[in-house]
Parts: structure tokens; sequence; C-alpha cells
């Protein structure tokens, strides 16, 4: 990265703000849209107090029939009393904005008389440490490995690196150690780094390098475990419908390990105690509950609100007693500094003569409220601060230039995108860029419901159908084929084929997300509508290149190209896709087998792929130590892997895949009832040591796991069968307290086909020879059932294992 340019103009940012760009600490209540729009004076008064009523949660008490400004409310506490710890409820209730600086909930004991505080609070905690739910159960998949108490095996690294790179840091607080990666700055950047102070005042662009706040984490090693903290993160929604904070679709890895780097400082790891069983306390607590209100934000025990105060048109922001007055006797006090509670004032005064909210107003507001300005830009009003864009980064590093990296513009969107699209990416399932590090979350439903339908009614008042925009021209497909030889295919993939090395977004279903006619518009001239966009255009001054294609008919052509899209599979590939693809690297095993190299999905990044002449095909995890998939048929290709730096997962050219059994073959156990150990990579007993090919070709695989030095060897055999030969040596007694096993079969459940033959659920069986099998133990344990069979206690035994599937 331009490390001096992004220095050069962090410096600038600090002496026009003459404020750091890192978190101020303040007891006021913090509000992201408020913080970074209504303090400088870019949104109106009014809706500045408009925001803070709905995120401050004041309508969950005085109530109103505008949907704008229902409230955000707190978090659900039904399972709190196993999900956060003892102490911290305390502390938070006792004094919240102590002990989390900006929380946006009110303290409502401050006027208690200091024994009456301490036995509400005792009453309050003893209550709220019943409300304890079941953790669910993370089901595994082939893309989402899940570990046996996979929460306590997070690591701190990786979950640095993907707290810096998937978005987290659009709202939350970069480290300062934290180096991101090589990036180019903008030529926009660049130009602001030369400027002046004077300068980028005069220019108006100080919000475009003002530094941005942070959404405050609070002591997080102070409230939760890892565990909570892991399961809170593989779904907030759960506990927080509001969605302030949505849901990156981590895996549970993945949330661990970002549990682990944001609990890094925790000390300790002990489990939450166990619930106070005073039955008066916890009555006490329940009822002090409802008549402090806190019901009317928390769900707890499917209790519901007994009262509400003065509804919200009916209050006087000038009265005397008020929530907006410091230290109010007998209400929630909130220390709202000067700016706040005149936005608050303004907002009440306009209420009674409010109209009802436009379509834009409310779209402006609902993107107010869900923060969604922290990464997107719309009508040059928020979007990525400058103080957080290094850390968006390209997969790999590729320079495809900011749009390439940086969540894109929402400036024109309804016009832009289809609704029925719109809904698919709230709802997290339109992900088309993954070159890009940041990730889309998904919010909970029912609080972006409306953006779409908003979206297109706001931009798209002037709309043509896709008739009126291309008239005819289903018969110009085999053109459009044509026209996309002229530099698409160069940058974009089609279908998921694409020329070596092009990682832009798949044209093959664009018809099915944009509109017609901002297709047209925007082929004519990419830069009206995106700005800085790298696209060139390919119709300069309106006029085509290719006068031999439909008599260079610009209209004619631009239709011929969406025409072609459209028809998707019933239209062959562009040629030239075909060609790089006929210049063929497939791997086609014939008289030796085939070794290599690889990333595959199921084997990890230390896959090493064999395929063998007989059609039969296996993948080996040699982080793992274990055979991660195998196939029949075709084998693989190997341009990816050759040629393309960034390339997807090698795929298998063949069919009947077959996931091998999951987790390490072996495991010393104290008992058939101990769980199948897993292993982070850092943590792991086992240890690659590479292989070692035969005459014939075929590779062994050299490993070694605590004192046991194993060769593990797989050959095709009649049947279309796979044969593997585990040798194990043992180096040093194994000691009294556990034994060796090795697992031969796993999955949702087993079927025992004979007494050496196990069959599971996806149809792979695994036959063992000998009397080994004869010993093995079936069990279930957490919905996954597997099949164990003991070691005996020898220096030296082969197991001999046959696979079909």
């Amino acid at each position: 990265m331009c490390q001096p340019l992004i220095l050069s103009l962090i410096g600038l940012v600090l002496l026009i703000t003459g404020k750091s760009a890192h978190c101020e600490i303040s007891n006021a209540p913090f509000v992201s849209g408020f913080d970074r729009f209504a303090r400088y004076g870019e949104i109106k008064p009014q809706t500045a107090g408009r925001l803070l009523l709905s995120e401050l949660s004041c309508t969950a008490c005085h109530q109103t029939e505008n949907s704008d400004l229902q409230p955000k409310r707190g978090p659900r506490l039904n399972g709190i009393g196993n999900r956060r710890q003892r102490e911290w409820i305390r502390d938070y209730l006792a004094s919240p904005h102590l002990s989390k600086s900006g929380t946006t909930m009110p303290d409502v004991l401050h006027d208690l008389p200091e024994n009456e505080k301490r036995q509400t609070i005792d009453a309050l905690a003893a209550f709220l440490a019943t409300q304890s739910t079941a953790y669910p159960t993370i089901k595994a998949t082939g893309a989402n490995p899940v570990p046996y108490e996979f929460w306590k095996k997070g690591s701190v690294k990786q979950g640095q690196d993907l707290y810096h790179k998937i978005g987290c840091i659009a709202c939350h607080e970069p480290e300062e150690s934290y180096e991101p990666g090589e990036t180019k700055i903008s030529p926009t950047d660049k130009m602001l780094a030369q400027l002046d102070p004077e300068d980028i005042k005069e220019l108006g662009l100080s919000a475009t390098i003002r530094p941005i706040k942070s959404v405050p984490h609070g002591n997080l090693p102070a409230k939760y475990t890892r565990k909570a903290l892991t399961f809170f993160l593989l779904n907030p929604d759960q506990s927080r419908p509001a969605g302030r904070m949505p849901n990156l679709k981590l895996k549970a890895v993945e949330a661990a390990d970002i549990a682990a780097y944001l609990l890094r400082d925790q000390r300790h790891q002990d489990e939450i105690k166990n619930a106070n069983n005073d039955s008066t306390l916890i009555a006490e607590g329940k009822k002090r509950f409802v008549e402090l209100k806190c019901v009317n934000c928390h769900t707890a025990q499917n209790l519901q609100p007994q009262e509400y105060a003065k509804p919200l048109e009916k209050l006087d922001g000038q009265a005397s007693s008020s929530c907006l007055s410091k230290h109010q006797k007998g209400l929630p006090y909130y220390p709202l500094d000067d700016q706040q509670q005149a936005a608050i004032e303004q907002a009440l005064a306009s209420l009674s003569r409010e109209s009802q909210s436009k379509s834009e107003q409310r779209l402006a507001f609902q993107m107010l409220q869900l923060n969604c300005y922290a990464c997107h830009e719309r009508k040059k009003q928020g979007g990525v601060g400058f103080n957080r864009k290094p850390y968006f980064e390209t997969v790999e590093h590729i320079d495809l230039g900011d749009e390439g990296r940086i969540p894109p513009t929402l400036t024109g969107i309804g016009y832009k995108l289809q609704k029925k699209w719109l809904t698919k990416v709230l709802n997290g399932k339109g992900a088309i860029r993954p070159h890009m590090q940041a990730r889309m979350p998904v919010f909970p439903a029912k609080m972006v419901s409306t953006l779409p339908e908003l979206f297109e009614a706001v931009d798209r008042r002037q709309s043509q159908t896709e008739n009126q925009t291309f008239p005819k021209s289903t018969k110009l497909a085999s053109s459009g084929r044509t026209m996309l030889e002229t530099g698409c295919i160069q940058c974009h993939p089609i279908r998921g084929e694409s020329m070596p090395g092009v990682v832009g977004t798949d044209l093959g279903d664009v018809t099915n997300r944009v509109h017609a006619n901002w297709f047209r518009k925007f082929l004519l001239n990419p830069g009206a509508l995106k700005p800085r966009t790298r696209m060139p255009t390919f119709f300069p001054d309106g006029k085509s290149q290719n006068k031999s294609l439909l008599d260079g008919n610009v209209d004619r052509q631009i239709a011929a190209v969406w025409s072609y899209l459209k028809a998707g599979k019933k239209q062959p590939l562009p040629e030239k896709i075909i060609e790089a693809k006929s210049k063929n690297y497939e791997l086609v095993p014939e008289k030796r087998p085939i070794i290599l190299r690889t990333f595959m999905q199921e084997a990890g990044t230390h896959a090493i792929a064999v395929g063998f002449p007989e059609k039969i095909h296996f993948a080996f995890d040699a982080e793992h130590l274990r055979p991660a998939i195998a196939w029949k048929g075709r084998f693989l290709d190997a341009q990816g892997t050759w040629f393309i730096r960034f390339a997807p997962p090698a795929i298998p050219l063949g069919e009947s895949p077959a996931r091998m059994p999951g987790g390490s073959p072996l495991a010393l156990l104290k008992n058939k009832n101990q769980r199948w150990p897993t292993f982070s990579s850092e943590e792991s007993p086992y240890q690659f040591r590479g292989y070692k090919i035969d005459s014939e070709g075929i590779p062994t695989f050299l490993y070694r796991f605590q004192q046991f030095d194993i060769e593990d060897r797989f050959e095709p055999i009649e049947n279309k069968a796979l044969k593997r030969q585990l040798k194990i040596k043992r180096s040093q007694p194994v000691s009294k307290q556990a034994s060796l096993w090795f697992r031969g079969l796993t999955g949702e459940s087993l079927k025992q086909i004979n007494s050496s033959t196990m069959k599971n659920s996806t149809g792979l069986t695994a036959s063992v020879s000998g009397t080994l099998a004869k010993t093995g133990e079936l069990r279930t344990i957490e919905n996954e059932t597997d099949w164990i069979i003991p070691i005996p206690a020898t220096d030296n035994i082969t197991i001999e294992v046959k696979y079909q599937w």
C-alpha cells in the first residue's frame, strides 16, 4: 500500500478536524448516523432527533403510530443467564454508561438510595441469571466443518485477519498495530494527499476525509465467555432482532477465530456459574423488571409491558421534568450532550406539523438506522470512511481499483437493480464479487423488507420495461455473442467460464440482476452512471467501433448483447472462451498415476490430488492428514493450479464424488465413549513428512502422530473401489491412560452391512479386513455417528480398508 500517502492524508484529517481518528471516550449515547452526520450539520436537526428517538428506544415507552420511529429496543434477554458474565451484568446495571461508553441503554436506577439500589441490582441479577437457553447445535457440512467444542479452538491471528478484512472495521475500531495488505491508493486519494487543509475545506471535501468514529465494543472480556461470543457472532439477530449488528455469514471456525481475537486479553475461561436459587430474590427481580419498564425494551420470560408513558406526539421537549433533563427522579437517565438534547427537542416540536414521510425520506432514514452508510455511499453521503479504506482488500491483492475492493455505491441502485435481485442481496443470497474480502451482511428480513420497494420507488420514477428498451431483440443473440468478443470477456466470466486470469463479476445472469434500461445506458457511457469506473466505453461519442456488425447500429448491438446474455445456455459460449478451454489442461492419467498439489474445497489449501488410469481418484488433505474426497471418471483440470494466481478451488471433473470419513484417522482415547478429538493447525499432534512414490507411481503419504509413524497408501482395486493400507509403527510405549483407535467411517447415521463393513447415509461403505473389524464400536455422540476400532498395543500393525460408493 502507498503508506506515506495514507499517513499524509490521515495527518490532514487530524489537522482539519483537530480530533483523533480513534474513538473519543464519552458517556453520551453513541448513534452512528448521528455522530457521523448530525454533528457536522449534514442532516437536518429534526431528522437527527427522530433518529435518536428511534435508536434510544424512546418510543418503547412513548408509543407512536409513526412506523419510522418504532424503537430499536434492547437485546432479547431470554438467554442472558448462560451468555453473560455475572459480574458484568451487575456492573452494567449499576452504571450502564460507565460500564460501556456510548451505550444507548438509560440508567433506570440512578435516583435510588445506595442501599435500595444495591438490593435492586441483586434482585434483577438473580432474575436475569434464571434466563438461560440451550446453545443451538451447529451442523457440519463439507464447506463448514464444526470441530468438537469449536469455540475453544479459535486462532487469535486468523481472527485478527478476519476482523480487519471482512467488514467488521466498517463500524468497529481497527487495531492500531494491525497492518493491512498491499493495496494501491486511488487517484482521488492521491490528489487529496497533495492538497493542504485550506484547499480541502474550500473544495468542500472535509467530510470525505473526516475520520469515522467507531461503534464501541465495551469490555468484551468481562462480558462474554468464548462460547457465548462465538455463538453470538454466528447469529447476532437471535438476541438482537433490530439488526444493528448484522450477520456476516461466518462459518463456525471463523466465529471462534474472531471471538478468540476479541477476547485475547481475557485471563480466564471460566464457565458462567449457576444461578442464585433464592426464589424470593428472583421473584423480586422479576417484579422490578416490569416496574422499571425494562420489559418495554427487553424480552424475558414472556413478560409483557404493564404500562406506557405519555404518547410521543403529546410530549413537550421543553418540559422541566422529562427524560431529557438530567437525573429526574422516577425517570430513566440518558447522559445526552447539548447537541443531542437540542435535536430531540426539535424533532418533538416538529411532530405535530409533520406530514407522512415521502419514500425518499423514509429510505434515507432507514439507511441511517441500519448504518448502511458505514459501507455504502448514496447521493454523496456516507461510504467507507477514509481512515478505514486501507482495510478493504481484494483476494490475493489483485488490483481492480477501488470498485473491486470497496462496497458499491447505492446512488441510483433502484434504477440499476431489479427489485427481486435487491431482495436476494439483502437476504444474503446475491454475492457476485468473489474477489472482494468484505462481505455483504444479512439483516433480519423484517428490518429490510421495505428497502427494495423504496429503492425502486425513489430511483425508477421514469422507468422503461425490457420490451420498451430492447424491442424485438430475441433474434440478435448470435450477434451479441460476437459483440462480447470485443472486450467484455477480457474482464468478465460468462456462466462460470472465463479466459485465463479473469476475475470480474460474472455476466451470465446479469439480465436477472439489472434493469434493461440501465444496462443500455451503462454500455453507452459507463462513467456517467459509475464515476471513476475502470469499465471502458465501447461506443465513444455514441458510435460503434464495429461497423460490420448489424450495420454499426449502436442500439441494435447493445440489444444483441442483452439478448445473448438473456438466452443463457441456449447460446454457446463466446468463441475466445471456447478456444481457451480447448487449450486442454485436463490431466488424464493413462499409464501411471498423476499427482497434483492444488487447492480444493473439500481438501483445503494443502490438497494433494492423485489420479489413476483406472479412473478412480482421490484428494489427500496434507494439513489435516486424511483422505478428503474420492471420485470416478475424469480427473482434474490443471489450468487454475498452473497458470491463474486467483483461481477458484479445483473441482473434480468426474462423477460420483464421495466425501471420505471426517476428522483425523487416528486418536488416543481414554475410553470408547470419549469424543473424537479435533485439532487446529497450530495445536495438531500430526506432522506431515511428505510422500514417497513406488515403482508403479503410487504415492505413500508419510506422517507422524504422537509416538507413531504412519505410512498411508491408496490404490484402485476391482469394482471401482479404493483400497487403503495404513502401516503404523510405534516408536515408544503408549500411556496406560489412553489407547490408539482408528476411525473407520463417520456420518449422520451408519448401517452395518456385515461384521466388517459399514455404510453411511451418503452411500459410502468402508470394509476393514481381518479380525480388527470385529472389535469395532458403533457410537453416536452429539448427533455424529462414527465407527471406531481399537488398535492392538504392538510395535507394528497394518490396517487395510476398502472404500466403495
